[in-house]
C-alpha cells in the first residue's frame, strides 16, 4: 500500500501494522481522551443549556469514547508501540494529552507513557475556551510529550522555544477536538522531519499543517466523515514558503 500524502480510513492499528519497520520521521497526534468514561468533568451529568450544544458532548463520529479505563491504556499503549515502531533512529513522536482527576486520583497519563523514552513535557496553554461548572476552575492546559528516539534533534534555532506554548483554541472547525493548525505547524517546523504520521487525524490539521510546510503527511482515520472532511481541507492548502526563524523571530510565532 501507498501511504505517503495519504488519508487511510481505517483502524490506526491496523494500518499501522501494515508499515514498514523506521518508515516515518515523525509522529504528532493526540487521541480520543476517553472523556465520556469520566466521574469528573461534567460530561455525563445532564446539563443542558450552552453545554448540550457543545461539540464533545456529541462525541466523535464512529468512537464513543468511553472504554473501561484499563482497556484504553492498552489501546494507547499499543499505538505507542506501533509509532515508535515506525520511527526511524532521530525520529520523534509528539503525543498530545490532558491530565484530569478521575474519582479522587490524578491521572497523568503515566500508566499510559511509562517505559517509552520521554524526554520533555511541553505545556499547551489554550487561548480561550468555556467553563459552565461552577465547581471547577477553566481548564487552560494539555500536555505534549516528547518521546524521542536516540538520535532525534531539533532544528536549528528551535530549542530556543520555551516548554509552555500558547495557541487559541480551533474553534472554526465541526470536529469536536481540533488542533490549532499552528500549534502543529510549530511541532513540525521545529524538527527535520520530511514524512509525518498522525494515527488519529480527525478533520486533517497534521496533514494539512505538513502541506503547508512542504513536507509529507500519513495519515489515518476511522471515521469516513473525518476522512472526508481532512480531504477538502488539504484540497484548498497551498504550501508555504518555509524559512528558519532566527532567535528575534521567534517571538514572533508564540500565537
Amino acid at each position: 500500500m501507498d501511504f505517503i500524502n495519504k488519508i487511510i480510513c481505517g483502524d490506526c492499528l491496523e494500518v499501522m501494522r501494515e508499515m514498514p519497520d523506521a518508515c516515518v520521521d515523525l509522529a504528532v497526534t493526540s487521541p480520543p481522551y476517553n472523556l465520556k468514561n469520566s466521574t469528573g468533568n461534567g460530561m455525563k451529568d445532564g446539563r443542558g443549556g450552552k453545554w448540550a450544544g457543545a461539540a464533545l458532548m456529541n462525541g466523535y463520529s464512529h468512537h464513543d469514547d468511553c472504554m473501561p479505563h484499563d482497556k484504553y491504556v492498552k489501546w494507547q499503549r499499543d499505538c505507542l508501540t506501533e509509532m515508535m515502531r515506525l520511527l526511524k533512529e532521530d525520529g520523534a513522536l509528539f503525543y498530545n494529552h490532558k491530565w484530569r482527576v478521575q474519582g479522587g486520583l490524578l491521572q497523568d497519563r503515566q500508566d499510559i507513557v511509562s517505559g517509552f523514552p520521554v524526554r520533555q513535557i511541553i505545556i499547551w496553554r489554550r487561548k480561550g475556551g468555556f467553563n459552565f461548572n461552577p465547581g471547577y476552575f477553566l481548564p487552560t492546559y494539555e500536555v505534549i510529550y516528547l518521546i524521542a528516539k536516540p538520535k532525534f534533534l531539533l532544528a536549528p534555532k528551535a530549542n530556543a522555544y520555551g516548554d509552555i506554548w500558547e495557541f487559541t483554541q480551533e474553534m472554526n472547525n465541526p470536529h469536536p477536538a481540533a488542533f490549532p493548525v499552528t500549534l502543529i505547524e510549530r511541532v513540525i517546523s521545529s524538527t527535520h522531519a520530511q514524512i509525518i504520521l498522525d494515527p488519529f487525524m480527525g478533520s486533517g490539521t497534521t496533514a494539512v499543517a505538513a502541506k503547508r510546510l512542504g513536507r509529507d503527511y500519513i495519515g489515518i482515520e476511522l471515521s469516513p466523515e473525518y476522512c472526508r472532511m481532512a480531504e477538502e481541507r488539504l484540497g484548498i492548502v497551498s504550501p508555504i514558503e518555509e524559512r528558519t526563524p532566527s532567535r528575534g523571530q521567534l517571538s514572533l510565532l508564540h500565537a
